[in-house]
């Protein structure tokens, strides 16, 4: 890659990280976009920005759909572009954006899938059991349930943040963003049960205060517990694959079924905008025209 691309890439890391506050996560995103995009540029002979035109800018979009990413990837690729260019125009190491002459394509239509209330009692209830890993597994699932918290922000959890008197959670979200989030009854228990009896057994030797660890006493990684939850689907009836962010979309739609107001809702997922959240008032009129047309005698 060009130095001068790369310096660029640099600069525009660091104002994500100290001006924007971004994690880690979302900061590697925006690398591999401009990777990308700095890998077209070279294969067209282009060396600096400067040189960047809105006609390399619709020629990569040409690109990806030939190679025939998904609309959505497409979407979050040229929204990093538009801020890189931003970015550049801010420090004025360039005059104009050339990404702001791409159509931004809109994201697939898609609803959040979540699971019904007896698909959740299959997922209780295959991880039963009195073995460390059965009790840690359950106290996972009961607090993703109950918090719908991100599945990277339960990997961050400390000992400190849990307070089993006040049934709350400490949050560290996106952006470096804290938020109180309340829990019930059943994570309540499982959770202790898993402080006071699996957790010491599973730490071994180990001296950390990350609240959840795997076999090997080590932190638990997000990657882990995606595992973990795949293979209590596998012991249940269950034919839907699953992913950590159903646990999310779970709750954040029972919640409205059951009368919760957006707002509410939004701050309990510590969405920064209002219409992250109402994406889920459209899966709950699904939910119900569904209902509606298969009980209704002349739906």
């Amino acid at each position: 890659m060009n130095n001068v691309l790369v310096e660029m890439r640099q600069l525009f890391v660091q104002y994500l990280q100290t001006e924007k506050n971004y994690s880690s996560l979302t900061i590697e995103h925006y690398v591999n976009d401009l990777e990308h995009f700095f890998v077209f540029l070279h294969k067209e002979g282009v060396t600096t920005v400067e040189e960047v035109d809105d006609i390399h800018a619709r020629l990569y979009l040409v690109q990806l759909h030939q190679e025939k990413y998904a609309r959505a990837s497409v979407s979050r690729k040229v929204s990093s572009l538009r801020s890189f260019f931003a970015f550049l125009n801010r420090e004025e190491l360039r005059l104009t954006n050339p990404m702001s002459y791409v159509l931004h394509p809109k994201k697939e239509g898609r609803l959040p899938h979540f699971f019904y209330e007896n698909e959740l009692e299959q997922l209780f209830l295959a991880c039963e059991g009195t073995e460390p890993l059965n009790i840690r597994n359950k106290a996972i699932l009961e607090l993703l349930y109950a918090t719908g918290i991100r599945v990277n922000e339960c990997t961050t959890i400390q000992l400190r943040d849990i307070d089993l008197t006040m049934s709350t959670l400490l949050v560290k979200g996106k952006g470096k963003k804290e938020r109180y989030v309340p829990f019930g009854g059943f994570a309540q228990d499982a959770i202790k049960i898993y402080v006071d009896k699996s957790r010491p057994l599973l730490l071994k030797e180990l001296q950390h205060t990350s609240l959840f660890v795997n076999h090997q006493g080590k932190p638990l990684t997000a990657r882990g517990i995606r595992h973990i939850l795949t293979k209590l689907v596998e012991n249940t009836t269950l034919t839907a694959s699953i992913h950590p962010h159903m646990l999310r979309h779970t709750f954040a739609t029972h919640l409205l079924n059951n009368g919760a107001d957006l707002r509410t809702v939004q701050e309990l997922l510590g969405h920064a905008h209002l219409s992250s959240t109402q994406l889920y008032t459209h899966v709950t009129k699904e939910h119900l025209r569904k209902t509606y047309n298969s009980f209704h005698p002349r739906a």
